[in-house]
């Protein structure tokens, strides 16, 4: 099966690209996003152990219901770059277990592609198990103008800082094999999206070679060594 690994800066486009592949191109997506709202449910390990690092730094971190406040968390670790770090080391090897158990579903369900919808694909390490990584990329301007369009309560300080605290659009486009460009409306995207697609499918020979065991740990082993290859070569250069 193929790994499709999707990234992209907050407001950049990323759900957008995300939906078409699902909805238009029937391909499924392992969506990071959700697992990670999911991991810090109550009573799941990373809830616990946010609640006992933040409690006493945000007042607000818990609702009336007991699940987190992740408007109030997510302020606060945006603004405080060493409790981002944190949270991220909770959270993170929840959410690549979970993404790991999904992937190995739909490889069993007989999918020939899927998609990882990660934010933080190339941060968390996850590129180096795709075969295929694709970043969305947006003027800030743009992503500061979508983040404030539907978030009417966030001031333009947070929106900023949600935008710098994460790896820039140059960094994402050095690491990504394609690069999607959402400047100019949906039916540019689209376009761009649809092309993609008929780029990166596999075909029926390989996609069932991929499923005689022998070849498809073959395969998945070399994806993972030309990536640690690449990445290596990279930071060489730099």
């Amino acid at each position: 099966m193929l790994v499709i690994g999707l990234t992209g800066g907050i407001a950049s486009g990323k759900s957008t690209v995300s939906r078409r592949l699902q909805e238009h191109h029937h391909i499924p997506v392992v969506d990071a996003d959700k697992i990670a709202r999911q991991i810090v449910e109550p009573g799941q390990s990373a809830y616990k152990k946010i609640v006992a690092h933040f409690h006493s730094k945000i007042p607000d971190l818990l609702l009336e219901n007991d699940y987190l406040n992740r408007a109030a968390l997510g302020r606060w670790v945006f603004s405080h770059r060493e409790d981002l770090q944190v949270l991220n080391q909770i959270t993170h090897p929840a959410v690549r277990y979970t993404i790991f158990k999904s992937v190995l579903w739909y490889y069993i369900c007989g999918y020939s592609v899927c998609i990882l919808d990660v934010p933080l694909l190339f941060e968390a390490g996850l590129d180096l198990f795709c075969a295929v990584s694709v970043t969305v990329i947006s003027e800030k301007s743009l992503q500061l103008e979508r983040i404030l369009a539907r978030n009417p309560h966030m001031s333009k300080e947070e929106a900023v800082n949600r935008i710098n605290s994460q790896m820039q659009n140059e960094q994402r486009i050095e690491r990504a094999d394609y690069v999607l460009t959402n400047n100019e409306g949906l039916p540019t995207l689209y376009k761009e999206i649809d092309q993609f697609s008929l780029r990166i499918q596999p075909t029926f020979t390989r996609t069932a070679l991929e499923y005689f065991p022998p070849f498809g740990a073959i395969s998945a082993a070399a994806v993972i060594l030309s990536r640690h290859q690449a990445l290596a070569q990279k930071q060489k250069k730099q």
